[in-house]
This record gives structure tokens, sequence and C-alpha cells, in this order.
């Protein structure tokens, strides 16, 4: 198994070509199309160490309503975690094929594990120019046992960067809660114990017009964190593709699916894509606040006594698993995913 994954990673060959593989290109109507799209200078840039706690939740609601994508600074995260961190990524991207399939083996449940495009590569028609690895984002020794041991400071460089992004979301997330007009913990427990680390890798691409790193989407997630090394991110608005400006030590802060259902819809879960580039390789780390597979996910019942609930009750497994399905089909409609929970018929 580790040597059929070895060679299907972007990173074991994308060198050696000098065009993009047929399985990497795109329908037309799927292509990035322009390539060249503005930096977004509008996408709001939130400073956390704001002593006006009031106008900070303001910012972050307007940039929830408005883009649902925000970057955060002044997040209590140092420089120096946060370069370590991307050097250890990028490290462990560089390495052999071989030895990266090795590392991420180790789990009998794989929960830790390396892939190339997505988990459903064997049955796509065309695949993403990525190489990703995830595993939970919990420190603990019963998951940290399974994570990489190369590069050698992985795994305590990742442990500390955890912690701190453990302790960014939950501030994050009382953020979120108070403008909604909910209780600062609303999101504490079973809403949000479930975290993940994802970290993609997108090689220099030879053709970047034809292939994408990531098509449109909005993320299965109550929120996601990301941090990236060079820009590549872009967000659909107003029937436009705009670049997220990389802000040195800055995260990303992007609303999921999970909470435009729990908001009723006062948010919306951004869609977004990731288009690649013939320079330079791009690498991202994502920490993915996940609900626990038997949450309960529905409208804040708070937020549902002037407005109807525009979502039935489901669990956070049976949201997965149609969102799941939605995403292996590469469905474009990113409303498809909602469409058989919603209680509006819209």
């Amino acid at each position: 198994m580790e040597t059929v994954l070895d060679q299907k990673l972007v990173s074991s060959w994308f060198d050696v070509h000098q065009s993009v593989p047929e399985t990497y290109v795109f329908p037309p109507e799927k292509r990035p199309g322009k390539l060249d799209v503005p930096l977004c200078k509008s996408i709001p840039v939130v400073d956390l160490g704001s002593h006006d706690r009031r106008d900070t939740i303001q910012q972050i609601f307007k940039a929830s309503q408005d883009f649902g994508f925000f970057q955060v600074i002044n997040h209590g995260v140092s420089n120096k975690l946060i370069d370590d961190t991307m050097s250890v990524f990028k490290e462990f991207h560089e390495m052999p094929s071989k030895d990266k399939a090795r590392e991420c083996s180790k789990d009998p449940s794989r929960d830790c594990k390396l892939y190339t495009s997505s988990e459903n590569y064997a049955n796509e028609e065309v695949h993403y120019w990525r190489d990703a690895l995830t595993h939970p984002g919990h420190t603990s020794e019963k998951y940290l046992q399974y994570w990489p041991q190369k590069p050698t400071q992985y795994r305590d460089v990742v442990k500390r960067y955890l912690e701190e992004a453990r302790n960014l979301g939950a501030v994050i997330l009382e953020l979120l809660a108070e403008g909604l007009g909910l209780s600062a913990e609303f999101f504490n427990g079973g809403l949000s114990d479930s975290p993940m680390l994802l970290s993609n890798h997108y090689p220099p691409c030879p053709d970047p017009s034809l292939t994408l790193g990531l098509t449109k989407h909005r993320d299965p997630t109550l929120i996601t964190i990301l941090l990236q090394d060079t820009e590549g991110l872009q967000v659909f608005k107003d029937g436009n593709w705009i670049g997220v400006e990389p802000v040195s030590t800055a995260f990303v802060v992007n609303i999921g699916y999970v909470l435009q259902i729990i908001s009723n819809s006062k948010f919306k879960g951004a869609e977004h894509r990731v288009v690649t580039n013939s320079r330079v390789a791009r690498t991202t780390i994502a920490y993915l606040i996940y609900p626990s597979n038997e949450n309960l996910i529905e409208p804040a019942k708070a937020l549902c006594n002037q407005n109807p609930p525009l979502y039935r009750s489901l669990t956070f497994k049976e949201f997965l698993k149609n969102f799941k399905s939605n995403f292996k089909c590469k469905v474009d409609n990113t409303e498809a995913v909602l469409q058989t929970i919603s209680l509006s018929g819209s």
C-alpha cells in the first residue's frame, strides 16, 4: 500500500512532467479561468489584541455575514511557533515519498494518514493537484503515538501548535457566539470537541490554468483556522473570485456549514477554492473544528424565536455522510449539501 501511495503523490513526480497529466486536467467549465484575480484588501483583518471586545465582536460578526471569512492578528500564538510549525510541515512534505508514506501508516484506525488529491482518489475522474496529511487535533498520547516521527521535531512542535490552536479556536468561538446573542460557552463541549489537523501541499504546476488544488467548496466544519505561506486561496463573492492575501503571522478563519446551520443562516459558509502556481510550492496548515459524530446539529433555539428554523436537526455523522457524497461527485453547487436538510425547500 505504501508503495502504491508514494508513487501517486503529486510531490513524487510533479518535477518530471512538462505538462499537466490528463487525469489532472479539469473540464473547461471547471477550470480556474482567470488566474490573476485581485488580492482582496477588504476581507477584514481583526485585531484580537484590541481592548474593545464589543468592537471586535461586531467586526467578526460583519465579516462572517459578508464574507464568511476573516483574518486574525495579535492572536496569542507566537511568531516563532508559527514559523517552526510551517517549517516542520514543509520539511515533511519535502521528504522522500516512501518515508512520508511509512510515517503515516502506523495508525490502525487510519485517523492519521497521508493521501493525494482526495480520500476518494480511486474513483475520481479528475484528480486535485495536492497531497494531504491529516490526523486528530487532540494531543494526548493516545493520538500522538501515531503521528509522524520524522521530521524529528514534528511531534514536539505540532503538539505545542495544536494546543495553541485549540485555545485560539475557543476564543474565536466565544466571540462568534456572543455576536449571535448566544452564551459565550455555547460552542463548548460536543459541538467543538473533535478537531482535526490537515496540512495540504500544492507543488508547482506546469500549467495552473488546467487544474485546481481544490475545487469550489465549503468546509463541513464549525470553523476552520488556516495558516498559509503564499497566495492561492480564493473566495467566491458577488459572482467573482477574489484572492485572500497572506498576512504575515495571521490566521485565516472561515465559517463552515455547521456554523451556518447553527446560526440559522445568519452566517454563511464561505465558498472557496485553491489554485496552483508554476513558481513555488504552497503549504497550508488547517485546524478544523468539528462536532463529535453523535452530536446533534440544528439551528440554535434562541435564534428561532422570531425566525423559523431553516434546517432540520440531524447528527453530525449524518451530515458528514451527506457532505462526502456530494464531494465525491464533485458537485459544484455547494447549496446541494444543505438542500436535503432544508425546511424551507430552498
